[in-house]
C-alpha cells in the first residue's frame, strides 16, 4: 500500500455516514476515530472505527460542539477531520477552527463554505457568471419574508441559509402562512445548523431537482461526475435519487453541467460538492428552463449512486484531494461514461399519514436483515437489538441498486425486489411506501416532479397498505413493535394529551391551571427534521404538565393532563350570533390594498382620462366581458421602484404595476363556457402612462404561459408608452432578456390575439400590439415603434405624440385592421371579432337573396359596389371588414352564413377594375393564413381582370407580393369556396380561387361570369392586331373590334366554361348561400389539435 494521505482521521459525525468514512479511511490505510454523544454510544459507527470517544453533550448538540471536537482531534493525535454531511459539515467557522489547530479539514475551503453557506452570495456569483437563477433574498424576519412574497406576487420557498437536507424549509403559497412558516423554519435551522438565518426564493411548482457532482482541488483542477436526479421528495426531503437522470436530453445535461462547472471554477472550489438546479418538469426538450438554486459544499447522502454509476469511491477521493491530490491523479481522472442507472432509496424509521406528515417510529429493532446480491448495496448502522431514539434523523439505511444495462426499468425492478428482501422488525419503516413509489406507473414512466408525492399521496398510501410478497421468514415477534409509550397515570379525573408521534418537545405553550379550548395549540414537537403542532382534542383545565422542553417522547407518551370541562360553549354561542357580513382585520387589509386599484378611489386620475375623452382600463374591460365574469390576476403588484419611492407611495399610485389582467367570459350569451373563456390584458394609462415595468412584464409572462397551455384567446388593450426606465429593482442591466415579447409572439396562430388601442401606443406596447391578429383602433390613436422621446433621443427631430403614427397614416398603410370612433365601439368590434372564432350562432336572419340576381349590372363594363353584395349575401349584421383602409383592390371580412362563421375575400371592381396589386395580394394572403390557422372556412368572390401589370406596378415588387397568394393558398387545409361574379381572368382569378379553379373545394359562377386567360379586350387587341390594323377606317375597325370581343365573350361565358368542366357549376345567385352551406357540410369537421396548425400568422 502507498503512503496514507493522513495518519489519523477524526469523523465528526454518526450513523451510516460515519461508517462509510471509516471504511474509506481503512482502505487508504488511515486510522479512524469516532465520536458519539452521551445518548448515542450504541450507534454502530462507534464499533466500526478504530477508536471511539464520547462527547460531553447529548443529542444533536454534541455533534455541533465544534470546540470540543477540535480539541478531541488534537488530544487523539488526528491530523484530519471529516465532517460527513449535516451537523458541522458546512460551518465555515468550524473549518477555520480545524485549520487553526493544525488539522486538515476534509472538505472545501472556509471561503467556499462562506460563499455557498450564504445563499444570497451564491446567487450573486451565479448572476456574475451568467448562470440562471430564481428570484430570491435573505429574510431576517417574517415581515421581510412577507415583503418578498408581496414583491414577487407568487408562492415562495423559505429555506435555511446554512445547511440543507430539507431541514428548515417550507413552501408558502398564502400570505397568512408566512409567520408560522418563518418561525418553524428558523427554529429548525437553529436546531440543526446552529444558525436560524433564512432565505426566501420564488417557488417553482412543477420542477425536477437535478444536482451535479463536482470534485475540485486546491490547484484549480475540476472534474464533474455527472448528475443525480433528486426529484422524489416529501416535504423537501429526498426519498429516492437516481443517476444518471432519465429526464435530461444530452444537450440539456451538458448545459446544466456546464453551468455547474462555471460556478465551481469561479468559486475556486476545492473539494467534493454538488451544484443544484431546478428544471422545468413540463418541458423535456433541449431548451427546458433550468435555474441554479444552491450548492451543497459537502458530501451528499446520495453520493452512493454516483459511485455505482461511475465506479469511483467519492469519499476516498475527497480525503485524497484534501491531502493535496488532484483530480488528474490516478483514480481521480475524468470518469468514463455512466455504466447503467443506479437508484438510491432512503429507508427511514417512519410512516406517513393521510396529510403527508412523516410520523417517526422508534424503539428496539427486533430483527435487521439486509438484502444482497449483484448490484445491491446497503449502507446502514442498524442492527438487531439497537434501540433508536428521536434525537436524530430517522434514516436507518440506504439501499443502492445498480443495473449494468441502460434499462431504467431493470433498476426499478431490482430496487423493488431488494426492498422486499429487507427485513426490519420491531419498529415501523417506510419500506412499503418506497415500494409504492417505485411501482407507481408514473414513476416508471418518469412522469414526475418535486410534488409527485404531494399530488398522488392518497394513491401511494393505498398502494403502501397492500400486502406484498416478502422474500424472508417472519419471526413470531416481528409484528409487535418494541418501541412503546410508558404507562403513566395522571391526576384523578384528568385525561392525557399525548405525543402523536415519536419526537422531542420544542415548547409547551400552556401553563398549569390554564384553560384550553378544543383545537388550541398546547405544544410543539420536533421529529424528522420538522416541527409538529400538538393541539387539544377537548377543552379543559391543565392540571399537570408532564413533558418539558427537550424531553424525547414516544408516541402516546403524555405531554400534559387536563380536567375536561365545558370550554368554548360561550364562544360557540357567540359564533352563532356573529355578523356574517363582518370583515376580519386580515381580510380588511386585503380589501383596502385592492381598493387602490379601483376607479372609484382614483378620482384625480379618472378625471384626467375624461379630459382626453378616454375611458379607464377597468371600464373598457367591463364593456368587453360578460358581467361578473372577470377574475383579476396580480392586482396587488406594485412598480419595482422601492429604491426611489416609498412603499406607501407605490401602493397608492402604481396599483397592479400598470396592468389590469385576468380571465373572463366574452359572448357567454351566445356560446358555452369553454368557447366564451377569454384572457384580458389591459395596460392602465393612469399608472405611469401605461408603461412596461418589471412586475407587469412578469404578470403578462404568467398569463401568456397560461394562455398557451389552456388555449385561451387574448384581448390586449395596448395603450401605453413602452419600456419604463424608472424601475430600480431589475436584476439585470438592460432588461433585454425579458421573455414577454417572445412569449406573446409564440401565441400567434395558436390562439386568437386581439389588440385594441385608443390614444398613444409606442415602443414595447406597440410591439405587443403588432403581434396581434387584428388591431382595432379609435380615430384619435397614434401607434409607433418609437415614441417622441425615443425619436428625439435618436437625433431624429422633435415631434408631438399625435404626429407619430396617427390613424391617418396607420389606417391606409394597413397597420390598423378596424377603425372605430371610440372605445365603446372598439370593445363591440372585439366582441364581434372573437365571435367568429367561438363558433356558430343559433339565431340569424338572411337578407332577401333575390337582390343578388340584380347585383351585377347587365352592362358588363359598369362597376358596382362589392360591399353591397357581401352584405346581401351574409347574415344580417354579420359582416366585419378588416383592413378596409389598405389594399383597396381586395376586401377581406368575416361573415356568417346561416349563423356559421366564414372568412371572405372579394375583388373590388371600383379599384383598378378589380385588378390585384401588391397591397391587395399581401392583404389577401395574410387573411388566408388567419382563417386557416383557426379552421375558419373561406368564401372567395372573384371579379378580377388579373394581377396589376405595368412598370409602376413592378416597382412595388409585384412578382414577390402577388405570389404570396399562391404559396399561402397551397398550404390551406380548410374548405374554400370560390364564386365568380363576373370576371375570372388569368393568374389573378387563379389566385382568388386558391391556386386554380380545381385547387379547392369548389369553383362556381353566376350567369354573369366571363373567363379567359386574360381580359377579353386585351386578348383581342393582342391576338388580332394585324387584322385590326388592316382596316384603315377607324369606325369600321372599332366595329370589327367589338364584334371580336363579343365572340370571345360567347366563348368565355360561364355556361361554356362549365360545359368543359373548368368550373364546377353555374348557379342562380339566389342559390349561393345554399351552395356554401352544402359545400361546408360535405367537408369533414376539423379535428381538435394538440398543437398549432400553422407556425404563426404573418403580422403583415
Amino acid at each position: 500500500m502507498s503512503r496514507p494521505p493522513f495518519r489519523k482521521l477524526l469523523i465528526a459525525n454518526r450513523g451510516e455516514i460515519a461508517i462509510r468514512i471509516a471504511r474509506a479511511a481503512a482502505a487508504l490505510g488511515i486510522v479512524s476515530v469516532a465520536v458519539h454523544s452521551q445518548d448515542d454510544a450504541a450507534s454502530l459507527h462507534v464499533r466500526k472505527a478504530d477508536e471511539a470517544h464520547a462527547l460531553p453533550k447529548s443529542g444533536v448538540a454534541a455533534y455541533l460542539d465544534a470546540a470540543r471536537i477540535v480539541a478531541l482531534a488534537q488530544e487523539t493525535g488526528c491530523d484530519a477531520i471529516h465532517p460527513g454531511y449535516g451537523f458541522l459539515a458546512e460551518n465555515a467557522g468550524f473549518a477555520r477552527a480545524v485549520a487553526a489547530a493544525g488539522v486538515t479539514f476534509v472538505g472545501p475551503s472556509a471561503e467556499a463554505l462562506d460563499l455557498f453557506g450564504d445563499k444570497l452570495k451564491a446567487r450573486e456569483l451565479a448572476l456574475k457568471v451568467g448562470a440562471p437563477v430564481i428570484d430570491g433574498a435573505t429574510v431576517r424576519s417574517a415581515e421581510e419574508a412577507r415583503a418578498f412574497f408581496d414583491k414577487i406576487n407568487a408562492p415562495i420557498m423559505l429555506k435555511a441559509v446554512s445547511g440543507g437536507g430539507g431541514r428548515g424549509m417550507r413552501a408558502v403559497r398564502r400570505a397568512d402562512e408566512i409567520a408560522e412558516a418563518f418561525a418553524r423554519c428558523a427554529s429548525e435551522a437553529q436546531s440543526a445548523f446552529g444558525d436560524g438565518a433564512l432565505y426566501a426564493e420564488r417557488l417553482i411548482e412543477s420542477a425536477r431537482h437535478i444536482e451535479i457532482q463536482i470534485l475540485g482541488d486546491r490547484h484549480g483542477g475540476l472534474v464533474n461526475f455527472g448528475e443525480r436526479e433528486c426529484t422524489i421528495q416529501r416535504r423537501n426531503q429526498k426519498l429516492i435519487e437516481v443517476a444518471p437522470s432519465p429526464s435530461l436530453t444530452p444537450a440539456l445535461r451538458e448545459k446544466i453541467a456546464g453551468a455547474a462547472m462555471t460556478l465551481a471554477k469561479a468559486a475556486h472550489y476545492d473539494n467534493l460538492g454538488t451544484f443544484e438546479f431546478l428544471v422545468d418538469a413540463r418541458d423535456t426538450s433541449d431548451n427546458s428552463y433550468f435555474a441554479f438554486i444552491e450548492a451543497n459544499p459537502r458530501l451528499q447522502v446520495e453520493h452512493t449512486v454516483t459511485e455505482e454509476v461511475y465506479d469511483v469511491d467519492l469519499v476516498q477521493a475527497q480525503i485524497r484531494v484534501a491531502a493535496g491530490a488532484t483530480p488528474g491523479d490516478p483514480g481521480l481522472s475524468e470518469p468514463r461514461a455512466p455504466r447503467g442507472p443506479a437508484i438510491h432509496s432512503r429507508v427511514n424509521l417512519e410512516t406517513m399519514n393521510a396529510t403527508g406528515d412523516a410520523l417517526p417510529s422508534g424503539g428496539r429493532i427486533a430483527a435487521f436483515d439486509i438484502p444482497s446480491g449483484p448490484g445491491v448495496r446497503v449502507d446502514t448502522f442498524g442492527y438487531s437489538g439497537y434501540r433508536t431514539g428521536a434525537a436524530f434523523d430517522s434514516l436507518i439505511a440506504k439501499l443502492i441498486v445498480h443495473a449494468p444495462s441502460s434499462d431504467f426499468g431493470a433498476a426499478v425492478a431490482k430496487s423493488v425486489r431488494a426492498l422486499s428482501e429487507f427485513r426490519i422488525a420491531g419498529v415501523d419503516t417506510n419500506i412499503a411506501f418506497l415500494q409504492a413509489l417505485l411501482t407507481h406507473p408514473d414513476f416508471a414512466a418518469n412522469r414526475i416532479d418535486t410534488r409527485f408525492i404531494e399530488m398522488r399521496l392518497a394513491d401511494l398510501l393505498a398502494s403502501a397498505a397492500q400486502e406484498r410478497h416478502r422474500y424472508y421468514f417472519d419471526a413470531a415477534s416481528d409484528d409487535a413493535p418494541s418501541g412503546h409509550a410508558t404507562a403513566h397515570a395522571g391526576p384523578e379525573g384528568t385525561v392525557a394529551i399525548s405525543a402523536p408521534l415519536l419526537g422531542t418537545i420544542v415548547s409547551v405553550d400552556v401553563a398549569e391551571g390554564a384553560t384550553v379550548r378544543p383545537g388550541q395549540q398546547i405544544a410543539v414537537l420536533e421529529a424528522m427534521k420538522m416541527e409538529h403542532l400538538v393541539t387539544a382534542p377537548c377543552g379543559g383545565i391543565v392540571r399537570e404538565i408532564r413533558g418539558r422542553k427537550g424531553d424525547t417522547l414516544y408516541k402516546d407518551d403524555p405531554i400534559l393532563f387536563v380536567e375536561p370541562v365545558e370550554v368554548g360553549a360561550d364562544e360557540q354561542t357567540a359564533q352563532e350570533a356573529v355578523d356574517l357580513d363582518a370583515i376580519r382585520p386580515d381580510l380588511a387589509d386585503v380589501i383596502a390594498r385592492q381598493a387602490f386599484g379601483l376607479d372609484e378611489n382614483r378620482a384625480e386620475a379618472v378625471a384626467k382620462r375624461r379630459k382626453t375623452n378616454h375611458r379607464t382600463a377597468r371600464e373598457n374591460i367591463a364593456s368587453l366581458v360578460d358581467e361578473g365574469s372577470f377574475i383579476e390576476y396580480g392586482s396587488l403588484a406594485i412598480a419595482a421602484q422601492a429604491a426611489r419611492r416609498t412603499k406607501d407611495d407605490l401602493i397608492r399610485n402604481t396599483p397592479g404595476d400598470g396592468v389590469v389582467a385576468g380571465m373572463a367570459a366574452v359572448n357567454g350569451d351566445l356560446f358555452d363556457a369553454d368557447r366564451a373563456r377569454t384572457m384580458v390584458v389591459a395596460y392602465d394609462y393612469m399608472v405611469l402612462a401605461g408603461t412596461q415595468g418589471q412586475r407587469n412584464h412578469k404578470k403578462q409572462d404568467r398569463l401568456f404561459t397560461i394562455a398557451e397551455r389552456q388555449r385561451i384567446p387574448i384581448v390586449l388593450f395596448a395603450e401605453g408608452g413602452g419600456g419604463r426606465p424608472g424601475d430600480t429593482e431589475r436584476l439585470g442591466v438592460t432588461g433585454l432578456d425579458v421573455p414577454t415579447f417572445a412569449q406573446f409572439a409564440k401565441l400567434s396562430g395558436l390562439v386568437p390575439l386581439v389588440g385594441i388601442v385608443s390614444g398613444r401606443c409606442f415602443a414595447g406596447n406597440a410591439a405587443l400590439l403588432g403581434c396581434c391578429d387584428v388591431v382595432i383602433a379609435t380615430r384619435d390613436t397614434s401607434v409607433g415603434m418609437g415614441g417622441p422621446a425615443m425619436i428625439e433621443g435618436g437625433g431624429l427631430g422633435v415631434y408631438p405624440p399625435d404626429e407619430v403614427g396617427p390613424t391617418r397614416v396607420q389606417w391606409p398603410n394597413g397597420v390598423i385592421d378596424v377603425l372605430v370612433e371610440d372605445e365603446i365601439a372598439a370593445c363591440a368590434a372585439a366582441k364581434t371579432y372573437l365571435s367568429y372564432f367561438q363558433g356558430p350562432v343559433a339565431s340569424w336572419n338572411a337578407p332577401d337573396q333575390r337582390l343578388l340576381r340584380r347585383a351585377i349590372p347587365e352592362n358588363r363594363l359598369r362597376v358596382y359596389e362589392i360591399r353591397d353584395i357581401i352584405h346581401a349575401l351574409a347574415d344580417e349584421g354579420s359582416v366585419l371588414e378588416l383592413r378596409g383602409g389598405f389594399g383597396a383592390g381586395v376586401v377581406t371580412a368575416f361573415i356568417r352564413v346561416e349563423g356559421r362563421p366564414f372568412g371572405l375575400i372579394a375583388n373590388n371592381p371600383k379599384h383598378l377594375g378589380g385588378a390585384i396589386d401588391s397591397d391587395a395580394a399581401d392583404k389577401a394572403a395574410r387573411f388566408m393564413q388567419l382563417c386557416d390557422a383557426y379552421d375558419i372556412p373561406m368564401v372567395s368572390l372573384c371579379d378580377t381582370p388579373g394581377f396589376m401589370v405595368g412598370p409602376e406596378a413592378e416597382k412595388t415588387a409585384l412578382v414577390r407580393h402577388v405570389c404570396r397568394m399562391f404559396v399561402t393558398a397551397a398550404s390551406l387545409d380548410i374548405p374554400y369556396f370560390t364564386i365568380v361574379l363576373r370576371k375570372g381572368y388569368g393568374l389573378g382569378a387563379q389566385a382568388m380561387a386558391g391556386g386554380g379553379f380545381h385547387a379547392q373545394t369548389f369553383t362556381i359562377s353566376w350567369p354573369t361570369g366571363e373567363f379567359g386567360g386574360m381580359g377579353l379586350e386585351g386578348a383581342v387587341r393582342l391576338g388580332f392586331r394585324k387584322e385590326l390594323e388592316a382596316v384603315e377606317d377607324l369606325a369600321e375597325r372599332e366595329k370589327l373590334f367589338q364584334s371580336m370581343v363579343a365572340k370571345s365573350y360567347e366563348v368565355g361565358k360561364a355556361t361554356n366554361i362549365a360545359s368543359v368542366l373548368e368550373i364546377d357549376q353555374v348557379i342562380d345567385p339566389v342559390e349561393t348561400r345554399r351552395w356554401i352551406i352544402r359545400g361546408l357540410d360535405s367537408c369533414p369537421a376539423p379535428q381538435r389539435r394538440d398543437t398549432r396548425k400553422r407556425p404563426f400568422v404573418d403580422t403583415w
